[in-house]
């Protein structure tokens, strides 16, 4: 594999999960946590566990969460040198305050309303009240804007890489 090739499939993958990783912050942001607000306690606790639970699986993990972050380490290291690099990085540089913002606030909120138990033998209520919804929500809204930013600096940057490799192409021709 060329460098140049290198470039550009670390460049796309980034890009590309980093989309997947902003659509599923948007998401939470735009539809679930409105929607889980419009709901009793016992349906907000149950249907929050059940999708808690039904995101972490492979294909979230892998092509968003996780996917973004490693695709976009690897395009930094992969365009060192090139036009491209201060917006990968500063792309970077969201993602990973995004990625602490999960493992530092909405993760442990995620493990305290799954550690309650089944929403039929505990006080939903009190569950509903300690898990801090709107601290959740705001959280997550910082990630979902951080997110689309680097999905934004990485689109821009594919635009800088494609803009650099036709200069170089159309020397040699």
């Amino acid at each position: 594999m060329t460098s140049t090739t290198l470039r550009a499939v670390t460049l796309l993958g980034a890009t590309m999960t980093m989309g997947f990783a902003a659509g599923s912050f948007v998401l939470f942001a735009h539809t679930i946590m409105p929607g889980l607000r419009a709901t009793d306690d016992r349906t907000f606790v149950a249907a929050f566990q059940q999708i808690d639970r039904a995101i972490i699986n492979p294909w979230f993990m892998i092509t968003a969460f996780l996917g973004a972050l490693v695709l976009t380490i690897g395009a930094t290291v992969a365009n060192r040198g090139t036009t491209a690099l201060v917006w990968i990085a500063a792309a970077l540089v969201l993602y990973c305050v995004a990625f602490l913002i999960t493992i530092a606030v909405n993760v442990p909120l995620n493990d305290a309303i799954e550690a309650a138990g089944d929403p039929a033998h505990i006080d939903v209520t009190q569950v509903r009240a300690q898990f801090n919804e709107s601290s959740w929500a705001a959280w997550n809204l910082a990630r979902a804007i951080l997110t689309t930013g680097a999905f934004g600096l990485l689109a821009w940057a594919l635009v800088l890489f494609g803009r650099s490799t036709v200069a170089i192409m159309g020397s040699k021709g």
